[in-house]
């Protein structure tokens, strides 16, 4: 899908178009952002220079795993989040009374601030882990009182479903009562769906950004589509109104 969508923009480059945006609902190759052992590529950043090089304009993505991607670019910009489309779907669905909002690592904590911010100021705590291997975590105990709570876990990219299910035991283990998960990307690899059923995780709310076969839709799954928020940003970008707003 990258080099269809980098030959796309050749064409268009070459048809004089004007103004290219690329839209990427889901920035593939975004957790390879930096060198962090010997002879690794920086995937992210390559993944930039092609769509520079291959004469983008403007490029519009949605919640990066990394912030700092961004300047990877020397062309705008625009860095979308996925949270008012599930604050505006959670706040009549869960008991603002008595949740805790959780980051499943200590990267996400910024991003559960947020959340609990647009929820009523709710409180959050934090799952110390430790990565032993690639796409593999251990969850060491939880930052935070979650005892007798509805626990909302707030993270970015689900891929095997290692480091949720993990953080989810160990919320349980504390004393938690219904565990909600929210992720903008659910990739659900290898074993994922199976630690997911598995899981004391009660719900997982994702959105559309990667497309999930139906072999993985289980009871668990729900999607909330960014359908509209991609577009009012689109609409924006070419009507050369502030996109500032979408951010409020």
């Amino acid at each position: 899908n990258l080099l269809e969508m980098i030959f796309i923009i050749d064409a268009l480059r070459r048809a004089s178009a004007e103004m290219i945006t690329a839209v990427l609902p889901y920035y593939g190759y975004a957790r390879q952002d930096k060198k962090d052992a010997p002879r690794v590529p920086i995937s992210a950043r390559v993944v930039a220079n092609l769509l520079t090089a291959a004469g983008v304009s403007r490029v519009m993505v949605m919640e990066l795993h990394a912030e700092q991607i961004q300047g990877f670019f020397n062309v705008p910009v625009d860095h979308l989040y996925s949270t008012p489309v599930f604050v505006e779907f959670l706040k009549n669905k869960i008991d603002l009374e008595n949740t805790v909002v959780v980051s499943p690592d200590t990267g996400r904590v910024n991003r559960a601030r947020s959340f609990a911010k647009r929820l009523n100021n709710l409180p959050i705590a934090i799952i110390d882990k430790r990565r032993s291997n690639p796409n593999q975590s251990d969850v060491m105990h939880v930052v935070g009182d979650v005892e007798g709570k509805n626990v909302l876990m707030v993270d970015d990219i689900i891929d095997t479903a290692g480091t949720i299910t993990k953080a989810a035991s160990a919320l349980k283990n504390n004393g938690a009562k219904r565990i909600i998960a929210t992720a903008t990307h659910s990739l659900l690899s290898g074993e994922a769906i199976a630690r997911l059923k598995n899981s004391p995780i009660d719900k997982l709310y994702t959105t559309n950004s990667v497309v999930i076969p139906e072999d993985k839709m289980i009871e668990k799954i729900e999607i909330l589509s960014v359908a509209d928020l991609l577009a009012d940003a689109i609409r924006r970008v070419y009507c050369k109104d502030s996109i500032s707003v979408l951010f409020d």
